[in-house]
């Protein structure tokens, strides 16, 4: 059966939040036996040869970038770091599904922080859609209710260190290859771990969480690898939305691995922010569209 360009790189957008967060489950049932720190230190040691090995495979372990583009890899590296400790804590200690919901925040986010740093367009439709997202996330978190854990807190917090990351993504040139933007992230978590893990008493590794940590490891790198895919495929426009994948398959694992039932009030914010985010997507690539005609009509405009 043959598949258009879009359909494959839906399919290849799903596989990558699937396997994303089929990894996030693994750790956490790793974090019965170890903290976040030492689960994030073994998982990095096994993750970081294995995306070598994909760097050298895909061509793309390069050295010869701008400064600039040096500095944005730091950038992100440090907002992937915080962004995956931030995450792991609030995974460890809180329901698997609002852990992710909060996180479907991220393309509002995104879109505000590049309206508010690189004067990126944003029009009154997106700013109010962005503004019912968060109302979204607060029902999710709940402020002052029954079911309040601060560790939501921690889960917003990897919202914001995961939109730094982004932002710096973005404004790196295209010479960066984004397997390699991985490796340089991968290095950094292993370094702050490893630090982390310092500050800790020693929890000797048993049989259990070693064979989640492997299984973990082999899926965060299928996972970069079906999301490159998924961006070098198809139309951002309808590939991006399947990212809200991750939101379904944290539901399924939740309930039936960990036995977690989400509440009425979580499923209604987690349902208008991935609404709100869907809308946003929708409005980003109608105005990339409508600048793309624009320029391309000013430009014919200036050759006559």
């Amino acid at each position: 059966m043959h598949l258009s360009d879009n359909m494959r790189g839906a399919l290849f957008m799903v596989g990558a939040m699937t396997t994303f967060t089929v990894n996030d489950g693994f750790m956490k049932a790793a974090s019965v036996d170890l903290s976040v720190m030492q689960a994030t230190f073994w998982r990095s040691m096994m993750v970081l040869p294995l995306m070598v090995i994909l760097c050298v495979m895909l061509r793309q372990l390069r050295f010869d970038f701008s400064r600039r583009d040096w500095g944005l890899l730091l950038i992100r590296a440090v907002g992937e770091m915080l962004g995956a400790i931030f995450f792991l804590t609030a995974l460890f200690n809180m329901p698997f599904a609002n852990v992710s919901a909060i996180l479907q925040a991220l393309p509002l986010t995104v879109s505000l922080g590049a309206a508010v740093f690189f004067s990126e367009p944003l029009g009154w439709r997106r700013l109010t859609a962005i503004l019912i997202g968060f109302a979204g996330v607060l029902l999710i978190v709940q402020p002052g209710g029954a079911d309040f854990s601060v560790y939501s807190l921690y889960a917003v917090g990897c919202v914001f260190a995961a939109t730094t990351r982004d932002l710096a993504a973005r404004r790196m040139s295209a010479k960066v290859p984004s397997t390699f933007a991985g490796l340089v992230a991968a290095i950094g978590v292993l370094l702050m771990s490893g630090i982390g893990t310092l500050f800790e008493e020693s929890v000797p590794m048993t049989l259990t969480p070693f064979i989640c940590l492997v299984f973990s490891s082999l899926f965060i790198v299928a996972a970069y690898v079906f999301s490159v895919s998924a961006m070098r495929v198809g139309e951002i426009g309808f590939v991006a939305p399947f990212r809200y994948t991750s939101l379904l398959v944290a539901l399924l694992l939740g309930s039936l691995v960990f036995g977690e039932i989400p509440s009425a009030t979580m499923l209604l914010g987690a349902g208008i922010v991935v609404a709100m985010g869907l809308f946003t997507l929708y409005r980003e690539q109608q105005v990339s569209r409508t600048m793309s005609v624009a320029s391309r009509l000013d430009q014919g405009s200036s050759n006559r």
